[in-house]
């Protein structure tokens, strides 16, 4: 009932606020209680990117490797992977940058009124000759063929100097 949605929370809570103990107490209450480790391990997988995504860029490594353990070897052995992970990510720096950010460009979606802006014609696969007639592909750099960074832009037009990361925020 109600319990699952409130445990599952307290845990949610308990890692983001870097309490292991509470965060190991609320794990064990629900395993002890018969939820679903794969339920658990879902859960975590999103917190890895959800609240601490770039602060530690492996915790999403370690919530899919808990994920598939748990997948593999099932309860009660699968217990401690879960621990191991509940544990590492309450440690774990927590950052909501690219949540934020990703929140800031579905609102910019939602937001707009009109069709959506045009891909620019530089950012456009060129595969037959009409495409590229009609200036697909011309005046993209590639990149990995310049030793310095290149100057160009890949938002649409009206777009331009738009930081989702910078803007927005909720």
């Amino acid at each position: 009932g109600e319990e699952h949605y409130n445990c599952i929370s307290a845990l949610h809570k308990s890692m983001r606020g870097s309490d292991e103990n509470a965060s190991l107490y609320w794990l064990a209450r629900m395993l002890e209680g018969g939820e679903d480790p794969l339920y658990v391990a879902r859960r975590l997988v999103r917190f890895a990117s959800e609240d601490i995504g770039l602060a530690d860029p492996l915790a999403l490594t370690q919530a899919v490797a808990a994920y598939q353990g748990c997948h593999f070897i099932g309860m009660p052995e699968c217990e401690v992977i879960l621990a191991q992970c509940v544990v590492y990510f309450a440690r774990a720096p927590k950052s909501i940058e690219v949540y934020r950010a990703y929140n800031n460009v579905k609102e910019c979606l939602r937001t707009h009124t009109g069709p959506l802006p045009p891909v620019p014609l530089h950012l456009r696969n060129a595969p037959t000759k009409l495409m590229k007639n009609l200036g697909y592909g011309k005046g993209y750099k590639y990149n990995p063929m310049y030793k310095e960074p290149v100057e160009q832009d890949y938002l649409p037009e009206e777009l331009k100097g738009t930081d989702f990361f910078k803007e927005r925020r909720t």
